[in-house]
């Protein structure tokens, strides 16, 4: 993060140039945190898919859904929904082991297959360490199960050891076990005091997070409003990803007895009593930290979109209306939200606070009105629809976000409209000079839709297509790095779902506009470098970024 040692005084200090600041002391932590949210991203990014085949799976097998609905009521068909649902359950019951492993792949430097390898191993070993201690020292208690904390403890000691290690010399003898082969073994090792520490400390620390998750749930529906509306805030630098997995899966976010067994962590008591058949009546109230979620994507953020399409001038709507369709579809479809939110966070840093806080209410009343829908990733009509609508009114109370989502649309609608007419917010369109750097931008997921019917027409013209959208991702690239400073100015690339991350050696060579020239929403510095908002195609750009820095992705 700081620049060379020179020897030199800044301009008009006497201050040697490689002095550090608050802001470059600031920057290493707060750079760290946003990598450990974006590596569990990864494993996190497979629920969608697992709890699909859960839901579809576990609603249509249901005794209760069988009954309901005779023609379900055949061998081979319950067969299939049964393997679905089994299928989806092992991956929600693997979960830890998965994110250590993400973990991993995230946060190293080189070599990431062995580093995910290193992750696996380590977990296991430490799993199985406490439950030997378990057996030799304390037959009769309850297994220890270490969940999110265990996999983030063991998963960051083995890929600090692969990032020292894994380029390793040994004496010749052993030259064998050298270099990457070291790291497994290394780890390995490592993992058996941890697992015995785990033995030793963790039942004290679960009853302090249960008794923090009681406190939480003793505050009520205000709780739950915190809950949302700090979750919310954070996602504005990114930060989300350290906040909701310690109440998905961890004991902050209550612990049931499903099926005979215990269970800790909103998300995953919410699956077990998916897949119990036996379970009757409405889940768990640990759904209060998803519940909240579906107005806000659903109805509240797709009404901004229509607040501030009508905000633009009558003259110029038509160029916008493919942005505002697409954000608002994705938003409501997927619950992918960062599209919308980005329109607004950059211009008028309070009206994210505003929707932050009508989130936090979203949450509240959802808790109010016993709604109790589970999901995998966001707050979608998919999630709404797998679990919602199919695990029926009794276990849900899914009619009740219709009404609720109809008055937050007006909401959201009447307060972005007024907000930004009389503030004269400048939200896409309402500025002529930024119309033809934000139109390419925000048409983006409109263009792709394009892109990929065309691609349908025939093979070989999906082929020149691929061809010509592969080169000009390439150029683009190109630019953006010169962009960005230059290689040698870019530390690490990233990306989540619509931002690029970048880290630099000196935030001041970013030239921003250009980024935006780019086709960039925006652009906006953190602790430890860049975020540059390109939608759907930041994944593209840092994978060919990547590629042509020689980095190993």
């Amino acid at each position: 993060m700081s620049s060379a040692v020179t020897g030199d005084a800044r301009p008009g200090t006497d201050r040697p140039a490689s002095a550090p600041t608050w802001k470059s002391r600031l920057a290493s932590p707060f750079k760290n945190l946003q990598k450990v949210g974006k590596a569990f991203m990864l494993p996190i990014a497979i629920l969608p898919a697992a709890g699909l085949l859960l839901g579809i799976g576990g609603a249509l097998s249901n005794p209760t859904t069988v009954a309901a609905y005779p023609v379900l009521d055949n061998a081979l068909v319950q067969g299939l929904f049964t393997v679905m649902a089994d299928a989806g359950t092992v991956v929600f019951t693997n979960l830890a082991l998965l994110l250590s492993i993400g973990l991993c792949i995230g946060l190293a430097k080189r070599d990431k297959g062995t580093a995910a390898l290193a992750g696996i191993v380590g977990y296991l070993v430490m799993v199985g360490t406490t439950a030997s201690m378990l057996k030799l020292f304390d037959p009769e208690g309850e297994a220890i199960d270490t969940g999110i904390v265990g996999a983030l403890v063991i998963g960051a000691i083995a890929v600090t050891l692969h990032n020292r290690y894994h380029d390793i010399q040994l004496p010749q003898v052993l030259g064998f076990f050298g270099g990457s082969r070291f790291v497994p073994i290394v780890v390995s090792l490592a993992a058996i005091p941890v697992g015995a520490a785990f033995f030793l400390v963790w039942p004290p620390i679960q009853q302090a997070l249960v008794a923090a998750g009681e406190s939480i749930a003793t505050l009520g529906p205000v709780g739950t409003f915190l809950y949302g509306f700090l979750l919310r805030l954070s996602g504005a630098v990114g930060l989300h990803h350290m906040i909701y997995p310690l109440f998905w899966y961890t004991p902050l976010g209550g612990t049931e007895t499903v099926a005979g067994t215990s269970v800790a962590g909103a998300q995953n008591i919410f699956f077990a009593q998916l897949a119990d058949p036996a379970h009757e009546g409405l889940y768990t109230e640990g759904t209060k930290y998803f519940a909240g979620r579906f107005d806000t994507m659903m109805f509240g953020l797709p009404g901004a979109c229509l607040a501030m399409y009508h905000c633009i001038p009558a003259e110029r709507r038509k160029k916008f209306a493919g942005l505002f369709i697409g954000v608002a579809g994705t938003s409501f479809i997927t619950g992918i939200t960062e599209p919308v939110e980005f329109m607004f966070l950059f211009v008028a840093p309070l009206l994210y606070v505003l929707h932050a806080f009508f989130d936090g209410l979203s949450f509240l009343v959802a808790d109010l009105l016993d709604i109790r829908i589970g999901n995998t990733f966001s707050g979608g009509a998919i999630d709404f629809t797998l679990f919602g609508i199919l695990q029926g009114q009794e276990q849900t109370h899914w009619l009740y976000v219709i009404p609720v989502g109809i008055v937050w649309f007006f909401l959201y609608y009447l307060s972005f409209r007024f907000l930004i007419t009389r503030f004269d917010i400048r939200t896409p369109g309402r500025e002529a000079a930024a119309e033809e750097e934000l139109v390419p931008a925000g048409t983006a997921a409109a263009g792709e839709a394009a892109e990929a019917t065309a691609a349908a027409a025939g093979a070989p013209a999906a082929r020149s297509a691929k061809a010509d959208r592969r080169g000009e991702l390439e150029a683009t690239s190109v630019q953006i790095i010169d962009a960005l400073g230059g290689a040698e100015n870019l530390e690490d690339v990233d990306a989540c779902i619509t931002r690029l991350r970048v880290s630099v050696t000196d935030p001041s060579k970013v030239d921003k506009a250009r980024l935006k020239q780019l086709g960039a929403v925006d652009v906006f510095e953190v602790a430890g470098g860049v975020q540059a908002v390109y939608g759907g195609k930041a994944v593209l750009y840092k994978d060919i970024i990547t590629e042509m820095l020689g980095h190993d992705d």
